[in-house]
């Protein structure tokens, strides 16, 4: 049997945050919404005495040659190291045998890539299109992700960004500054960003909420993408009864692990809430936003039809190029 095994720099190659990654995310939500995917839970392991967690997150999409299993790291003081926070990496086993294929050693870029995607899914049907100012509260690789996603679907001019560490907020606005080409404001609070932005996205992975409903108003899309985890929290439940329009990626694994936990045992949405899944708007079922005064709230926690979708194009692709190492066995 043949495996192959994908560097991180060999990957980046293959896959790039483009339209391209959007389409394929896009499917692979589609697939979703036809039920012509499988998705099982997702395994979530705390390792709360050093500040991290690990996931195992994994889809079968019917048609696709190949399933990933991801299994993806966050560890949150690792930055005291002058380490990311992230990290990961996937296996790729035949959907016909079972047997591995390939070792993707991302070390997380392809989950930071699918992330963004759904991001800029969300965006595409349910934020204005006539976008001037986008805000991101948090400074890390998704708070970078998500606005060059954004870029790729929507123009805007301005960008204001949140953080709590001074060094790290100063850094991020350098940086996307000088990839965008648009004027980049520090804000000294989370209420500062959402009251001045058309699109917000949260991109923290506090277990506390801090954006309130009361800070909200017409035209609004926030996309809350911290949230992954039985715990984690960004925005006050009563967000969600404020807004016109809610979305989220996968409803079921929301209520679980999404910010929409914390509105359901709150009691503001519950099974038969109107909730509309990324594969519906994807699919045309539902037109998403419908009015520009709307205020529309999208729940990202990261479904396993991501992971599938974004890994099957690295490996067509490094197949493609001649990219790997590969061993038999």
């Amino acid at each position: 049997m043949e495996m192959r095994v994908l560097r991180e720099a060999e990957i980046r190659q293959c896959v790039a945050l483009d339209g391209r990654a959007i389409e394929a995310v896009g499917n692979g939500f589609a697939k979703l919404g036809t039920g012509e995917a499988v998705v099982p839970p997702v395994l979530a392991l705390p390792v709360e005495e050093n500040n991290g967690e690990i996931d195992v997150k994994s889809a079968y999409i019917s048609g696709l040659e190949s399933i990933a299993v991801k299994i993806a790291s966050g560890f949150y003081g690792n930055s005291r190291l002058s380490l990311p926070t992230g990290s990961g990496m996937m296996v790729m086993l035949s959907s016909k045998t079972g047997f591995p294929q390939a070792l993707l050693l991302d070390n997380g870029y392809l989950t930071d890539v699918r992330t963004a995607a759904a991001g800029a899914l969300a965006a595409r049907y349910l934020a204005r299109e006539d976008v001037d100012t986008v805000g991101v509260i948090g400074s890390g690789a998704q708070a970078r992700y998500q606005v060059r996603a954004l870029a790729l679907v929507r123009r805007f001019t301005r960008l204001l960004v949140y953080g709590i560490t001074e060094e790290h907020v100063s850094r991020y606005a350098r940086e996307m500054r000088s990839d965008l080409g648009i004027d980049v404001v520090a804000k000294e609070s989370a209420e500062q960003v959402v009251r001045g932005s058309d699109i917000v996205v949260t991109t923290t992975p506090s277990h506390e909420p801090y954006l309130r409903a009361e800070w909200m108003h017409p035209g609004l899309h926030i996309t809350a993408m911290g949230s992954d985890a039985p715990g984690k929290q960004e925005l006050y439940p009563d967000v969600f009864s404020s807004a016109d329009v809610v979305a989220c990626d996968r409803k079921s694994q929301c209520f679980k692990i999404g910010e929409l936990q914390h509105a359901l045992a709150a009691g503001i949405v519950n099974e038969a809430t109107p909730i509309i899944e990324l594969g519906e708007l994807v699919l045309g079922r539902h037109p998403g936003r419908q009015r520009d005064e709307q205020i529309s709230v999208c729940d990202l926690t990261g479904v396993g039809v991501q992971d599938t979708a974004i890994a099957h194009l690295a490996l067509e692709e490094a197949r493609g190029r001649g990219l790997g190492t590969i061993f038999n066995s």
